[in-house]
């Protein structure tokens, strides 16, 4: 593929509720363009964009994928994105690098959650859209009314810009409404122009009205000519509604059938002329490594170079590809450049432009444009690369919190270390995705989005590295505290001949609502030797480790050191440390001990008619519902609700909702288990551990 300057480049977004065809619509295009000789489809695995086998073998997106399409004299970079809430993060990081995006609406469903959800996204970045309104040729389909819906969803701002000819099986081609004439795909997507048909040239007429005066939103002198004349000619209604579309304030919309490569031509045409180039967004905000100082850097290839790493795919035969949007200056192969987010200097060798599995090397990429790199030794996701002699650090990406969490076990024994160093790669490839160990419990807690996408991950766990692991619910980290107050008395005495042991100690505990752990030392007239006192309290630390109810972290406690005694010879720090532990076993077990759950807050988006069930599901959870707001057609529902009750929620807010609703969850706080509920967790939990003795 031939080098592109920065203003005959366009980077493009596909973002949509699954299921609504951005994938068949990305193959189309490449398909028309002549990017690809024959027209890939996900039904029998051929598309160029759902390679990966994970996708084949579940027909659905899960991986942004690259198309460089070529388009009259432009570069278009079409980024197909996931619709599937599990991968979200795909998305984000997509907008993140792109200059505009095709928002696509499957006639079939309207505006959908994910819908919504991606043009809340869509907002957060400022990214100019043009609306595709897909899969016309289907039944119960009518574009008025997924136009008005549209327009009720997303403020009023959408105008279309081609009419359709012909409803469901009937839909055979679009109108050219600035233009007057019709246009009809062939078989290989070729256009045939004609007349438009008699029964629309009212219609035709009367959306041409709408598309002047969207027009004047975005060229002041326009406005006052039309208010003037009443009347714009065809090229300033062209330019007015480039200005306009580039610039978000008006939203254009392309009705089409991508699986008949209906509209195919005529949206890249819309691409190529509504949607910014990378030259004309305003110029990215950074700042100097280090340092608060701003800086920006304009998309011109004679500014110094930089460039935000928005991918990185882990493969352990190929090695790690980088993917990459150059900001400003030219990325030459064969060079060094320095990583601003870690500090580091890496070696570049070849550059790639990328099209779906494939990469094509090239010797430059320009800025604006978006290209790849193998094996760099330091760089991740969101990482920002740059001139060394003019380092610029830009924010990094921002990811959704996981919301699904699994505990991985071998299936094999000693594949431990396999699974966590193939884990530890899948993250540098997902960003959405975490793992820790979790001390408490023994456990690897491997956490995402969802499901499904934990079961991709897991599938390419055992794909790309050879490891097999079995999925459980993860153990809960309940906490242990004090209610009440207690004074015990430590006392540990050993006499085995020669020096013995001896460490004695009166230790008050209560509840320390501020604190995780108090100590405080009220020893007065050296009832326990200076000396002697850091090895209490490191006694006591190393004893709340360990509660007296079910052997959960104590939290919440104070202990105050009050009195004890030694002996000359006998006494030592072990001594000590081991009275206190004596004295907090007793002392807790006097203080009301209770146990603690963590409470997440929950933020759950549902469309309307399912608000009832949900509020009811979460009153079941033992949730508390904090408060409501519309937002569209859907509901967003605040409430709190223990960990313990949501384990299974991303499953079952599907289940409920038809895959329409979405959550998000975080650590909010802990607070006392019921006493029934108690009573369980804590049988289960001495279970456990006779088990593991």
């Amino acid at each position: 593929m031939k080098e592109y300057s920065t203003d005959n480049i366009r980077n493009i977004a596909l973002i949509s509720h699954g299921g609504a065809g951005k994938t068949t619509l990305g193959d189309a295009m490449l398909f028309v363009s002549g990017g690809n000789d024959r027209f890939g489809r996900t039904d029998d695995a051929s598309s160029v964009l759902d390679f990966d086998p994970e996708e084949q073998r579940r027909k659905t997106t899960i991986s942004t994928s690259i198309a460089p399409i070529e388009w009259k004299g432009k570069k278009l970079n079409i980024l197909d994105t996931p619709g599937y809430f599990d991968f979200v993060g795909e998305v984000r990081s997509a907008l993140r690098v792109c200059d505009g995006a095709m928002v696509v609406v499957d006639a079939t469903g309207g505006v959908e959650v994910g819908t919504e959800l991606v043009w809340q996204y869509a907002n957060e970045y400022e990214v100019p859209r043009l609306i595709v309104v897909n899969k016309l040729d289907r039944e119960n389909t009518d574009f008025q009314a997924t136009l008005e819906q549209i327009n009720s969803s997303f403020g009023g701002r959408a105008t279309p810009l081609y009419l359709p000819v012909g409803k469901q099986a009937n839909f055979k081609g679009i109108v050219d409404v600035v233009r007057g004439i019709m246009l009809t795909a062939g078989p290989n997507g070729k256009v045939t122009e004609g007349p438009v048909p008699d029964d629309m040239a009212d219609q035709v007429a009367e959306v041409k009205e709408s598309l002047k005066e969207a027009a004047c939103d975005g060229d002041d002198e326009l406005m006052e000519k039309y208010l003037e004349e009443g009347d714009l000619s065809d090229e300033e209604i062209l330019r007015g509604l480039h200005l306009a579309s580039s610039h978000g304030r008006i939203f254009l919309v392309v009705p089409a059938a991508a699986g008949k490569l209906i509209g195919i031509a005529q949206l890249m045409d819309a691409a190529v002329d509504y949607l910014p180039s990378p030259k004309d967004a305003p110029p990215v905000k950074g700042t100097v490594p280090g340092e608060e100082t701003e800086v920006q850097r304009e998309s011109s290839e004679t500014a110094p170079f930089s460039a935000l790493v928005f991918k990185t795919t882990a493969d352990p035969y190929v090695g790690k590809l980088t993917l990459f949007r150059v900001y400003s200056g030219r990325f030459a192969s064969n060079s060094t450049v320095l990583n601003s987010t870690r500090g580091k200097v890496e070696r570049i060798g070849q550059l790639y432009t990328v099209k779906g599995k494939t990469q094509e090397p090239a010797a430059v990429i320009n800025a604006g444009d978006i290209g790849a790199v193998a094996k760099l030794q330091d760089t991740l996701t969101g990482d920002t690369l740059c001139k060394q002699e003019e380092p610029v650090l830009f924010s990094p990406i921002k990811f959704p919190p996981p919301i699904y969490s699994v505990a991985v076990h071998p299936r094999t024994k000693g594949d431990e270390d396999k699974i966590s160093s193939g884990l530890s790669r899948l993250t540098e490839e997902d960003p959405t995705i975490t793992v820790e160990r979790n001390a408490e419990t023994s456990e690897t807690i491997l956490s995402g989005l969802g499901e499904v996408h934990v079961d991709v991950t897991t599938g390419k766990l055992k794909r790309k590295f050879g490891v097999d692991v079995d999925l459980t619910t993860p153990i809960i980290p309940y906490r242990e505290t004090i209610k009440g107050s207690a004074k015990a008395e430590g006392r540990h005495k050993k006499q085995t001949g020669g020096r013995g042991q001896f460490g004695h100690v009166w230790i008050e505990f209560e509840p320390s609502p501020d604190a995780e752990f108090e100590f405080v030392d009220k020893i007065f007239g050296g009832a326990v030797p200076r000396q002697y006192i850091p090895a209490v309290e490191k006694g006591l630390r190393e004893a709340i480790t360990e509660g007296v109810l079910a052997g959960y972290p104590v939290t919440g406690i104070r202990a105050t050191l009050y009195d004890g005694s030694y002996h000359p010879v006998d006494s030592s720090e072990m001594a000590f440390k081991i009275a206190a532990s004596l004295s907090f076993k007793k002392g807790c077990s006097e203080a009301n001990p209770i146990l603690l759950e963590p409470i997440m807050r929950l933020e759950v988006t549902v469309p309307d008619q399912f608000m009832g069930d949900i509020m009811g599901d979460l009153n079941k959870k033992r949730g508390r519902i904090q408060g409501m707001e519309a937002r569209g057609h859907f509901q967003v529902i605040k409430a709190t609700a223990p960990l313990s009750e949501l384990q299974k929620y991303a499953i079952d807010l599907r289940s409920m909702t038809q895959g329409r609703g979405l959550f998000t969850m975080e650590f909010d706080h802990y607070e006392e288990v019921p006493q029934n509920i108690a009573e369980a967790v804590i049988e289960e939990a001495k279970k456990r551990k006779e088990q593991e003795k």
